[in-house]
């Protein structure tokens, strides 16, 4: 495992947790109202929010998903651990 993680670490991840509950919530809650303008564009605005974060946070700490939904650099990072969910 590599040297200990600062603190602004969590501190992001806890951001993209917390993005990506309102964005859950948003998305069941237009499953039945899939014509409420609002919510809506407040997913929109949510899912770039969430965009913004998890590309701060990749630059700094390397990606948060394998598989090639994230982009990595040299060396290769996504064997180098913790990865978001052992934190």
């Amino acid at each position: 495992m590599k040297a200990p993680i600062d603190e602004r670490y969590y501190k992001m991840l806890y951001e993209l947790q917390t993005v990506d509950f309102v964005l859950v919530e948003l998305n069941l809650y237009l499953d039945t109202h899939p014509y409420d303008q609002s919510a809506i564009e407040q997913y929109n605005q949510t899912a770039i929010q969430r965009a913004q974060l998890a590309q701060q946070f990749e630059a700094l700490y390397g990606p948060l998903r394998n598989y090639g939904q994230s982009l990595t650099r040299s060396p290769f990072q996504w064997n180098q651990g913790p990865w978001p969910w052992q934190v």
